[in-house]
């Protein structure tokens, strides 16, 4: 009887430390999650949500499942203008800062938002902002500041500016209230003869549609996505150049704690993110364009010589100097830069 209730005991004890060490593994094997924080709706179903989407599964997929992103979309744990203090002070590990909302923090990083209108595709300002940062230490040094480590980089589609009323001259953008951020849209603005209304990308559909906005610049897919064209039913097509949108950033302390091969995952995925990206909204910018016939958007092609002058206002002349000048004083040769932001 003893006997039998031994093997009892030990059959239990045998099955007690079983499932003890399954657990164990099972626990070992649990991914570790990296806090990915955005500003960005998950069903926006634009390239940028897309592309994060896609980012987030390969992340999972080429680390074996050892680590993945948990992702917070919406704006739920930061707004656009909060993202770099929240990955900053470590309330995320990773997210997307849009660089033209800081060109007093970010100024090296931001190049682009100091020279529009430029002449540069989506692409090719992705590709040079890469170059600079391998070639100019004192980019990723601006970051590091702020505890901060960039991993991607997704510049804009060609930008236009939508409209509530139709615009074919410079003139009749005399008068009219646009949106802008950074320092060259107040300026261009300016030498339009418009009114700069500083504003959020978020908050401009209501803007335009109660009359706040008579304008603002934007890519079709953007204004797709953010439904202004709903409200907005004229497309200026003038040349501004792909603007700068955001760089995929790390804290920094949460990038060091990685290992060397979870790191080129990252990076490597940072540099596919852009070509992803880019592919994805060349794409949807056809669509979006071919779908405004049936919604009633015109689009305006604007003469591409006659906007271009523009770069020659004083005002936005200044903007160019002010970010050369802080170029020279970082030690950056920034006359190869602005030769490659200039028409």
């Amino acid at each position: 009887m003893r006997q039998r209730h031994n093997h009892r005991f030990q059959r239990a004890a045998i099955t007690g430390l079983f499932a003890l060490a399954c657990g164990a593994l099972s626990l070992g094997a649990q991914a570790d999650k990296l806090k990915f924080i955005t500003y960005k709706p998950q069903n926006a179903n634009d390239a940028h949500s897309i592309s994060l989407q896609w980012m987030g599964d390969e992340f999972k997929k080429r680390t074996g499942g050892k680590h993945e992103f948990q992702m917070f979309w919406g704006g739920s744990v930061a707004k656009d203008r909060e993202i770099p203090d929240a990955l900053s002070g470590g309330a995320g590990d990773i997210g997307d800062i849009v660089t033209p909302y800081f060109p007093d923090k970010f100024p090296l990083n931001n190049a682009v938002g100091f020279f529009i209108p430029q002449p540069n595709s989506t692409i090719e300002i992705g590709l040079l902002m890469e170059r600079w940062h391998r070639q100019y230490p004192q980019f990723d040094a601006e970051l590091k500041k702020y505890n901060l480590k960039v991993i991607g980089y997704r510049p804009l589609g060609d930008y236009g500016i939508i409209c509530t009323k139709p615009i074919r001259t410079l003139a009749e953008f005399k008068g009219k209230r646009i949106r802008t951020y950074g320092f060259a849209y107040p300026a261009l603005v300016e030498g339009l003869g418009g009114t700069p209304v500083s504003m959020s990308t978020t908050d401009a559909y209501e803007a335009l549609q109660r009359g706040i906005l008579d304008c603002s610049p934007i890519d079709p897919v953007l204004a797709h996505g953010w439904k202004y064209d709903e409200v907005a039913k004229y497309y200026i097509n003038v040349p501004l150049g792909a603007s700068f949108g955001h760089m995929v950033t790390m804290n920094l302390k949460s990038y060091e704690k990685l290992d060397a091969q979870t790191r080129a995952i990252l990076e490597g995925l940072g540099r596919e993110y852009l070509v992803r990206y880019s592919v994805e909204m060349a794409v949807m910018t056809d669509q979006v364009v071919q779908g405004w016939k049936k919604k009633g958007v015109t689009v305006i092609n604007f003469p591409r010589d006659e906007f271009a002058k523009l770069v020659n206002y004083p005002a936005v002349k200044a903007v160019r100097e002010k970010w050369i000048k802080r170029a020279k004083e970082l030690g950056v040769p920034a006359e190869k830069i602005v030769e490659e932001l200039s028409f």
